[in-house]
């Protein structure tokens, strides 16, 4: 008897149509100047290390702050975590076919169409974007000016390279934004108590990770 082998199973349609916009944002691509291509297709990675070296300096910062600071920026590079497993299951639920394939009529993508079995909704890069943005700017009052601009930024180039919709990455900012918003308003307290513990802690590498606080810096200076 032969051997009968079942069909691959078919991607779901885009929950919403953004293939238009797709196709016009692909289009101002290939028209765009080699420069800018170059520095989104760059930039759709590179905004990444970007967002943790911004992680690292909000977390050495607050190393001098109270024990609620620092526990929010604990918790910000694990809200960003948490939002990014939040996509991947959603990503197993929706088999949503990336655009690059599925779109015809438009263009060829400037970055290489991920694989089959890849899927493309929500956008993984978008959701950490938007996780990123929002908790650093919770973390680091007046630093949203540079972090939402370089979400969005994030996201759209990854419509511009050809690998998302429109609708993949405007769901992962809002979806990574919301996510870090909860993780750092509900889960501080428990943390922040922890870290006080901490910075009595007999151990000296457990007391330089959290810092002296803000105590040690108020007994320098009156002395």
């Amino acid at each position: 008897m032969e051997a009968t082998t079942s069909p691959a199973p078919l991607a779901s349609a885009p929950p919403v149509d953004t293939s238009g916009l797709y196709r016009d944002i692909t289009g101002f691509a290939h028209d765009a100047p080699a420069w800018l291509q170059h520095l989104l297709e760059v930039w759709t990675e590179l905004g990444l290390v970007l967002f943790g070296v911004l992680f690292a300096a909000a977390w050495w910062r607050a190393r001098r702050a109270d024990s609620r600071a620092l526990a929010v920026a604990v918790l910000a590079p694990l809200a960003t975590a948490l939002a990014y497993v939040v996509s991947e299951l959603l990503k197993s639920v929706i088999d949503e076919e990336r655009p690059c394939r599925a779109v015809s009529g438009a263009v060829r993508s400037l970055a290489e169409c991920p694989p089959h079995g890849d899927w493309s909704f929500p956008s993984n890069h978008a959701t950490i974007a938007g996780a990123s943005a929002v908790a650093l700017a919770l973390i680091w009052r007046g630093l949203g000016w540079l972090t939402l601009p370089l979400a969005l930024l994030m996201a759209f180039s990854r419509v511009f390279v050809g690998v998302h919709y429109p609708f993949d990455v405007a769901v992962g900012l809002a979806l990574g934004a919301l996510v870090a918003f909860l993780v750092i308003r509900l889960l501080p307290p428990p943390l922040a108590r922890l870290i006080t513990a901490m910075r009595t802690s007999p151990n000296a590498a457990v007391r330089w990770c959290v810092g002296p606080g803000p105590a040690a810096h108020a007994y320098a200076a009156v002395r």
